[in-house]
């Protein structure tokens, strides 16, 4: 019987071909999530910058506890950044996930695979557009003067809209602009479970009668269920924290939009450009990663109540 460490090496040798592939992701991840984890004490420190290095600007920093956190519960918009991420997200989360089932089951069905090719393509671009193109592209909707919009309601004899003024619309706008950009990457995941569906399920399916809305519902949505639970939880990680892009260059960081486009991280970088508090933004930050990861600890935990297979852990 061969020993611990043989056995490790001869396990290692099998899978090497898959670990090659897995290591640039686990370099990534050690050099920018788990190495920079120490810096997290920040969040309890006067950080002053020290000559010396940024281990010395740490260790010389004043102790302050949970200082730095007031920042972001006594300030008077602390209850409107709340609201918005959270809803905002929630939103963006349910919406996300129904919608990107839709397109990996449509672009399933498309005959054509050349042309499924080219819709998913099609809706797969503007996932790697910068929020700052998007920006101009949203711009060119919404301006006063030259906006594709206000040009059409005053082809109808309509009064232009101020877009940039009005707050009342842009929740929507922010929901469109984020579903355009998201859901195509998002269905990825999901067509890639659709098409690993044995495909004996549908002939049996079709042998039997059933319809193709019938196959959809009873064998199709039913298969990916477990990959929609995963991305759920995991989605529920990230609900405290806001795509700064989407809130920040859309809308043109205009001050008269805060009221719907203020969120924690907007918040807390304009706070920083005006007081240069790194302990405070570390702060923020950290509360964010710790109320995720009880997001996906509780939610994973009802998982499991309700159906143990289809937990994350």
């Amino acid at each position: 019987m061969e020993k611990g460490p043989m056995r490790w090496l001869r396990t290692l040798s099998r899978n090497k071909a898959l670990l090659l592939m897995v290591l640039p992701g686990t370099v990534w991840f050690i050099l920018f999530c788990y190495l920079p984890m120490p810096g997290a004490v920040i969040a309890f420190k006067d950080y002053q910058y020290d000559t010396d290095g940024f281990l010395a600007s740490i260790l010389h920093s004043d102790w302050v506890g949970f200082k730095n956190f007031e920042y972001l519960f006594k300030t008077e918009d602390a209850f409107i950044i709340v609201r918005n991420t959270l809803l905002y997200n929630a939103v963006f989360i349910v919406l996300g996930t129904v919608l990107s089932v839709l397109v990996a089951i449509l672009v399933n069905e498309i005959a054509s695979k050349k042309m499924a090719k080219i819709y998913q393509t099609g809706m797969f671009l503007p996932h790697f557009l910068s929020w700052v193109i998007v920006s101009y592209f949203v711009f060119s909707f919404l301006s006063v003067d030259k906006g594709v919009l206000n040009q059409l309601l005053k082809f109808f004899g309509a009064d232009p809209v101020f877009w940039y003024s009005e707050t009342k619309y842009w929740p929507y706008i922010l929901v469109i602009v984020n579903l355009w950009k998201g859901v195509g990457y998002g269905s990825v995941v999901y067509l890639a479970a659709i098409v690993g569906i044995d495909k004996s399920y549908f002939e049996a399916a079709m042998i039997d009668g059933a319809s193709k809305w019938q196959q959809i519902r009873k064998i199709m949505i039913p298969m990916i269920t477990p990959i929609i639970v995963i991305m759920f939880i995991l989605a529920i990680g990230g609900i405290f924290r806001a795509d700064f892009g989407l809130f920040y260059q859309v809308p043109r960081d205009t001050g008269a939009l805060y009221p719907v486009t203020n969120v924690i991280d907007t918040f807390v970088y304009r706070g920083l450009k005006v007081t240069g508090n790194i302990g405070m933004s570390t702060a923020a930050g950290l509360y964010q990663s710790v109320v995720g990861f009880v997001l996906v600890i509780a939610t994973n935990f009802i998982v499991r109540k309700i159906n143990k297979e289809q937990a994350l852990f």
